[in-house]
């Protein structure tokens, strides 16, 4: 996905619109995959959201701050939109890592070209409404039992190691208690040798 880093952000006083982008017309009958098509539509919307929140618009908003540390301003606004940008552009690759949208939309395009050579009528309901209903909602269905089961694999694999890290505490603090114990009892017999020791020294010869 390109980068929404065309826009100035840097310059307080230009805004792009719509109109500043840098994409190509697209000549007529060209056909656009929907993922490209997807993409274009993301990076058009940061590069509306960066004109919206422009440099100006932001020493507007810390004005005071902005005149005792106008280089700062600056600093603060390029990391600012630079980590929006990136949060963003995480978050859409998630989601569209989540939902399989790539794979998907490519395959909405090979269906839209492979029924444009077909000539017999397309896809009709069977008259039979759970059939129907079945054939449209089930590989819904089945990707969130995968993705849930996902989830529940990875939640199990964190409780095993939090058990097994309890586990492992529950072992040290045994050991130590069994090394208090001995050196107790090493304590306590030592002290009985010296008592008997100082007996044995007053018995009179």
């Amino acid at each position: 996905m390109a980068e929404a880093s065309d826009v100035n952000v840097g310059d307080g006083c230009e805004e792009k619109g719509p109109e500043g982008s840098s994409s190509e017309p697209v000549p007529p009958g060209t056909i656009i995959s929907r993922v490209k098509l997807l993409d274009t539509m993301v990076d058009t919307f940061l590069q509306k959201l960066v004109a919206a929140g422009s440099y100006q618009r932001f020493t507007d908003c810390y004005k005071r701050f902005y005149q005792l540390q106008p280089e700062m301003t600056q600093r603060i606004y390029d990391k600012f939109i630079t980590q929006l940008q990136t949060s963003i552009q995480e978050e859409i690759s998630e989601i569209k890592e989540e939902g399989n949208l790539e794979a998907v939309l490519n395959a909405l395009d090979k269906i839209v070209e492979e029924g444009k050579a077909r000539k017999e009528p397309a896809w009709r309901p069977s008259g039979i409404p759970e059939k129907d209903l079945h054939s449209a909602m089930a590989p819904y269905f089945l990707q969130q039992r995968d993705t849930l089961r996902r989830h529940v694999q990875k939640q199990e694999a964190e409780n095993q190691q939090l058990a097994d890290a309890v586990l492992a505490g529950r072992r040290q603090v045994e050991e130590l208690q069994l090394q208090v114990q001995a050196q107790q009892q090493a304590w306590q017999a030592l002290h009985r040798e010296q008592r008997e020791l100082v007996a044995v020294l007053r018995e009179p010869e």
